[in-house]
């Protein structure tokens, strides 16, 4: 990370598998702030300078040996601290509170009683008055430290918020950051604006400006590279530097057969001549799909993709005569995992998505202007860019492209019904206004035939699944409710006009919380 210059927040990572989502409403309160493992959240203390700590949730217990702790060096920093679940725990712990284990386990819904006023909550909620919260805690607080009090309380939770207003300390059992918490990003605004000063400093039009100026000086005269997908990451990374050194970046598209219909085409008639950037396509596809041809394992495809990647993109970076630096689109999604102590599901499950990294010996150094960013802080820039929203809206796509959402072995006929069948769904989601609405969407070919009648004609043909979440955040995920005069309309198109398949089904699917990509 860069030199702050922005009022910051620091968050403490426990292993919640929520964190990042404290750190959504915060940037949502043009609020910048950074996660750190408990390990070594104090490290970041003297560059920071936050103007407040969050102490996060997490599934461990404070009575385990070599649990998760509170460094001294947070406790006596000086600034306001919030406590969440096991972060409320762990400082009651190492200020002499007390915590039992395995006692009124609470998961879910929870009506919370307001017994005291308190700043965290002023002007939203009433002393007296009850308000529903989210619970997720088998061990709870049972002796609070001295100089605290309890201002709130639930059924389960006698200690459901505390706070020592001298020290500016305050600490919930509840989780305010998620979405069945109505209150909570009220209580997180309270937080960094009104306890913790913060004005609210950080947008995107000051992030551009900051990030030219990083990318020039780290650049200098020197070239970059930059693989371009047509995602709204690789999107946004290439503006970006492109705005900072001009023709020194110079962009590659590896179009390996798997992109969605007229992807690529789009790609390159928007970079290369709406925005006069120096591009190279390269047309791999028929390298790529012929080692593919057959491969039913999933694993197995996205290795392949990403070694031919890899080489396709390292022969086209060597007749460039080569560069300095590659760009890439990491998000701060992305920084977080690579760090955190707790591995968590992400780890391997990601693999799913990406198509790996370049080999050492390419030598160049990185060059990765939004990895303090989310994804919907991606979109923001993209529009300070002046990128159009058909780019800025886009639905996220896999790096192994069409290729995982073809269950079982892979042929060129195959592809070729399912990109249709894509396109199709995709357009009929536009015709009815609903594009926006959805976070993703895209149609899966199922390795199934089914015996069908079409006219006076008996089919054996494909089963095609169309697929739709909503999601805020990408962390949680849950089905579209399409209604059914939308579904038939889809489904009718997707049958009359694609040969090779004969019946459409709905993927009714939630995603539950989570770190990983939706996919």
């Amino acid at each position: 990370m860069t030199d702050m210059v922005h009022q910051s927040i620091l968050i403490v990572d426990f292993g919640s598998q929520v964190t990042q989502l404290i750190a959504r409403r915060l940037r949502e309160l043009n609020v910048y702030c950074e996660i750190h493992t408990y390990l070594n959240a104090a490290e970041h203390l003297e560059r920071l300078q936050p103007r407040g700590i969050i102490l996060s949730g997490g599934p461990a217990s404070v009575l385990d040996e070599n649990a998760p702790y509170v460094a001294p060096e947070l406790i006596h920093a000086g600034v306001p601290m919030l406590g969440i679940c096991y972060g409320q725990q762990a400082l009651c712990m190492a200020l002499g509170g007390q915590v039992e284990a395995g006692h009124h386990a609470e998961f879910g819904r929870a009506d919370l009683t307001v017994n005291a006023p308190s700043a965290l909550y002023d002007g939203v909620w009433d002393v007296g008055g009850a308000y529903q919260v989210w619970m997720s805690h088998g061990d709870r607080v049972t002796e609070i430290p001295d100089g605290f009090e309890v201002v709130a309380t639930s059924p389960n939770a006698p200690f459901a918020i505390i706070e020592n207003a001298e020290r500016r300390i305050w600490a919930t059992q509840f989780h305010p950051e998620v979405h069945h918490t109505p209150d909570g990003a009220k209580l997180y605004r309270r937080f960094a604006y009104d306890i913790c000063g913060c004005t609210g400093d950080w947008t995107m039009a000051a992030y551009r400006d900051q990030a030219i100026a990083e990318i020039r000086e780290k650049v200098g005269g020197k070239k970059v590279i930059c693989g371009l997908s047509g995602g709204v990451d690789s999107s946004v990374t290439a503006l970006l530097i492109h705005e900072a050194i001009g023709d020194q970046l110079t962009c590659i598209l590896v179009d390996h057969g798997l992109m969605r219909q007229n992807e690529a085409a789009d790609v390159v008639e928007m970079f290369r001549t709406h925005y006069n950037m120096p591009l190279v396509h390269v047309d791999a596809s028929g390298k790529f799909i012929s080692a593919l041809e057959g491969e039913a394992d999933p694993e197995t495809k996205r290795k392949t993709i990403g070694r031919l990647f890899i080489e396709v993109f390292e022969e086209e970076a060597s007749k460039l005569g080569g560069a300095d630096f590659l760009a890439q689109g990491t998000l701060y999604p992305d920084v977080i995992e690579s760090v955190s102590f707790s591995g968590g599901p992400s780890v391997t499950i990601k693999s799913h998505h990406n198509v790996g990294g370049l080999p050492d010996r390419m030598n160049m150094d990185l060059v990765e202007p939004l990895r303090e960013l989310f994804k919907d802080e991606v979109r923001a820039l993209g529009r300070e860019l002046g990128l159009p929203e058909g780019f800025i809206g886009r639905h996220p796509f896999p790096g192994p492209g069409l290729a995982i959402r073809l269950p079982g072995g892979v042929t060129r006929e195959k592809l070729e019904i399912l990109r249709k069948a894509d396109a199709i769904y995709l357009d009929e989601i536009r015709k009815a206004g609903l594009y926006d609405d959805i976070w993703q969407a895209f149609a899966v070919l199922l390795p199934v035939q089914t015996v069908g009648v079409m006219g006076d004609g008996r089919t054996y043909e494909f089963v095609c699944a169309l697929r739709a979440v909503t999601s805020i955040d990408g962390m949680t995920a849950d089905f579209y409710p399409y209604d059914m005069a939308f579904l038939g309309r889809a489904a009718t198109r997707i049958i009359n006009e694609v040969r090779g398949i004969n019946r459409v089904v709905y993927d009714v699917t939630s995603k539950p919380p989570g770190t990983i990509e939706w996919e």
